[in-house]
This record gives structure tokens, sequence and C-alpha cells, in this order.
């Protein structure tokens, strides 16, 4: 299907008639968020992959890494969230983006923001990698200036969802939700995830999967590649159901 539009052509003084076809359809976006101290470039392949299904891919650096390092000591949370808000916005600018078809994809620290984000805007997929989480106190306390034992603390206990603003976002959120941990992980232990995976309460479907053999920073390349292929299969999975639920609306198939 393709939407038409007729048009003049000035050569010259000539006028040439047209008819300009572009596809009827508006395809899905993808946000990648990094985690802390990671960069846009870790997610490049996995980007160009799912951006051959059919999809907008955009990831970038968060402040306080890459070009901005040398900012780190003074980023807080708060920064990092209104960086994720203005990668989103951007992403659903593109004029074939699908704002009802936004997936997010975020790791640790950027699975962590990527769950505020959905409390501001409309994601459809929430795709998160060992997920961090942090107390909501120190809001706007430099990151790399949290009580890293206070931290570690918190994040092997078992959380419920109604007494941390992450754990409560991932309780409003509706859509489709992949949560992936990592067998061998001493920065998110099992206890974090496992509190994400509670807070999930209104999702539409929820796919859990542990990485067997990988760290928290999948330093592996051949776990890299069991990641690389659980989410291009799952972002896949998503988009062709989608449009199997909605021939003339949905993004169109890989």
């Amino acid at each position: 299907m393709t939407a038409t539009k007729r048009l003049n052509l000035q050569v010259g003084d000539e006028i040439l008639e047209g008819a300009l076809m572009t596809p009827a359809r508006l395809i899905p976006g993808v946000l990648f968020v990094h985690g802390w101290g990671g960069s846009k470039d870790q997610d490049m392949r996995r980007a160009e992959d799912i951006a051959q299904m059919g999809c907008v891919c955009f990831t970038f650096d968060l402040r306080g890494h890459a070009k901005t390092e040398p900012k780190r000591l003074s980023v807080t949370r708060d920064d990092g969230l209104a960086d994720v808000l203005a990668a989103y916005d951007f992403l659903i600018g593109q004029p074939m983006v699908d704002k009802n078809a936004i997936a997010v994809v975020g790791t640790s620290y950027g699975g962590y923001l990527a769950t505020l984000l959905t409390l501001q805007r409309p994601v459809h997929w929430l795709a998160l990698r060992v997920p961090a989480l942090y107390p909501d106190a120190d809001w706007k306390t430099p990151k790399a200036l949290l009580d890293r034992k206070k931290i570690a603390l918190f994040r092997n206990r078992f959380r419920g969802y109604r007494k941390n603003r992450s754990l409560e976002a991932c309780a409003q959120f509706k859509g489709d939700v992949l949560i992936v941990e990592s067998e061998h992980d001493t920065v998110v232990p099992h206890p974090t995830i496992a509190s994400f995976i509670a807070a999930f309460t209104s999702a539409n479907s929820l796919s859990y999967r542990i990485i067997k053999g990988g760290d928290h920073a999948l330093r592996d390349e051949a776990v890299r590649k069991t990641y690389h292929d659980l989410l291009v299969t799952w972002v896949s999975e998503m988009v062709r159901g989608a449009r199997r639920a909605d021939p003339k609306t949905a993004p169109p198939a890989a």
C-alpha cells in the first residue's frame, strides 16, 4: 500500500507533472539507552540489524559519556532522564516513525531510565537488559557520588513496586516487556531482577531470559551474540505480531 501525492516539477521554463508515492504505513521507532560507563557504539550493531527489519533506530551518548565524559562527576539521574526524554522526542519527530509503535531498549542504568521514561512518554515495547535499581532518595545527587555500598545492599533485597519510583512505573506499564538477566551478574543481582519481574503487573506480555555464562557487561563475544540474537528475535516478533493484529495500520513486516 502506498500514498500518492500529485505535484508539479519545474525544470527551467517547463512544468512537469509527477506523482510522488510513499509507504502508506508509518514504521516503528526503537530507542536504545546505554548503561553507565557505556556509549551509543555498544548498540550500533543491534540497531543496524533491527533497522533492516523496517524500524527507525536511534542510539545516542548520555551526557557524561563519550565526548562529554569529563562531566560525569556532575551528572545526576535527573540529567539522565532529561537526556532520554530529549532522545525520545527526537526519534518520534522523524517523519516515518509511528508514534504508537515505539520500543525502548535499556541496559543497566539505561534500563532504569527507560522505566522512568514510560511515566512521561508512550512506549509500546520495553526491553530491559540487567536493569539497575536505585533508591528514590538523592535524586539530584551526582550519580558518580552515590554510595555504592548502600546501592549494593538495596539491590540485594526484593523490593515491592509501591515503594520505588522505577518499579511503580513498571506496575503502570501496559505494553510488552522483555527482561534479560546475566547468570553471573554481580552488579545487578537476582533479587533486583525479581523485583522488576514482579512489578510488571499490568504488562500485556512479559518475557524473561537468563544469559548463561554472562556477566553484567557481557564481556564474552559468545554471550554478546546470544543477547544480540535474543533481542533482534524479540523485536521481530513484536513487530510482526502488531502487524497481524491490525494489518491496515501496523508496522510493515521485516
